[in-house]
């Protein structure tokens, strides 16, 4: 007897629930109704080719045609056996069987930081532009870190760095507080800030704009120009969703593409930011776990370009940092970006001055950031590493992945 079942209601575009189990469950149920019509159609079909041989007997045919009749219905026994081994496996487990290029056959989980509507869901969704990928956002930074480890989430989608404000410095730290987790891949985007309102609004109806800070600060020359009230709000995701559920009509918000989708919102101007600033990117970083393939399995498009992004200590701190620098400038491997983060395992660190006559001199100590062309699978790129190793009193590479810049749509 065959079932039929019904499958739920999908939630909003690219926002899917991280209860995994009752999705599990579902895949598991379909998997065994599909496998019972599949048996019964084959049945059917094995009583209809039945009276066809039946038919068949009666007339002469030659051995080439029976070898061919018999290759035949080897090749149909095998793909058989083999769907019902997958659909077994689907209903055993609730996971359908592994898809090439992804972590498993199921879609690929990805948590991005922030709200629905954020630049980072424009982010997640440019880098798994497949539509077997379930994105869902973490409110909280670690969040999107804690997601992996815990396996809710098979990839996570993180920002960086802007080109105006500067690096983010507490996906950095987190990085460095969960080993597990490594840097995939890259992607650089130009941040679009929209000017979004109701559906049919015109801007002569407006009285103020709102968002958050850093994006006001973007658009200061273009706010001037319309002369409106402006508000900071904490999140813009958040007054824009608010917009659109109470209907405020004389109110725009400063905010991504992705929330006029996500909230029915109208943009009114996109690239709403001032232009004379040289240009505004974000870079995104794709985080996995370690286990996971050494380069990232999104679906990113345009010229890519290797990079390693290696972490280390030096026993004499910054007056050091040439010295590791040039591990990779003499092997012709250009560094394309140098950050430090305080040291946190060890703050301090004492220098013996009494050569100069003078006490003990403390300073802070710092963990350096070093982005490097290459992959850690060249030859060269391991043989530096391995001599950084050597000269740091501790070092650890936080990933060797691809670096991909992706214009505006």
């Amino acid at each position: 007897m065959a079932i039929t079942v019904h499958p739920p209601p999908l939630p909003p575009a690219n926002v899917i629930s991280r209860k995994s189990g009752s999705v599990s469950l579902s895949i598991g149920v379909r998997a065994a109704a599909n496998f019972e019509q599949n048996k019964q159609q084959r049945q059917e079909r094995q009583v209809e080719q039945g009276r066809r041989k039946d038919i068949r007997t009666s007339r002469p045919s030659s051995p080439l045609g029976a070898s061919d009749e018999v290759a035949s219905r080897l090749g149909y026994e095998i793909a058989i056996a083999n769907l019902e081994r997958l659909f077994w496996q689907q209903a055993a487990t609730g996971v359908q069987p592994p898809a090439s290029g992804e972590p498993s056959g199921r879609p690929v989980r990805v948590a991005y930081q922030g709200s629905r509507g954020s630049y980072c869901q424009e982010a997640a969704a440019r880098a798994f532009p497949s539509s077997a990928c379930e994105a869902f956002p973490c409110a909280h930074m670690e969040e999107a870190f804690d997601v992996l480890e815990d396996h809710s989430a098979d990839r996570a989608v993180v920002p960086a760095e802007n080109s105006l404000d500067g690096p983010i410095d507490r996906n950095l730290d987190l990085l460095l507080r969960h080993p597990g987790i490594r840097i995939l891949g890259e992607l650089v985007l130009p941040v679009n800030h929209c000017l979004l309102s109701l559906p049919g609004v015109l801007r002569s109806g407006l009285r103020r704009v709102i968002s958050h800070p850093q994006a006001l600060s973007h658009c200061r020359r273009s706010l001037e120009a319309l002369g409106l009230e402006v508000d900071e709000v904490s999140s813009a995701t958040d007054a824009a969703r608010f917009v659109a559920e109470n209907r405020v009509a004389d109110t725009a918000v400063i905010g991504s593409r992705m929330a006029a989708r996500e909230f029915g919102l109208r943009v009114l101007k996109p690239n709403f930011q001032d232009h004379h600033l040289g240009g505004n990117l974000t870079r995104f970083l794709q985080l996995g776990l370690s286990s996971g393939h050494a380069q990232a399995s999104s679906s990113i498009v345009g010229g890519a370009a290797h990079k390693t992004t290696v972490v280390f200590t030096l026993d004499g701190g910054a007056s050091d940092l040439f010295r590791a620098m040039w591990i990779f400038e003499s092997r012709d491997l250009r560094v394309t970006r140098v950050d430090h983060r305080p040291n946190r395992a060890k703050p301090l660190r004492v220098v013996d001055r009494g050569d100069d006559g003078l006490r003990n001199v403390t300073y802070l100590d710092y963990v350096f950031v070093l982005d490097v062309e290459g992959s850690v699978s060249d030859p060269v790129v391991e043989a530096a590493l391995a001599r950084l190793n050597e000269m740091a009193v501790f070092s650890r590479v936080l990933g060797s992945y691809t670096c991909t810049y992706q214009g505006i749509n």
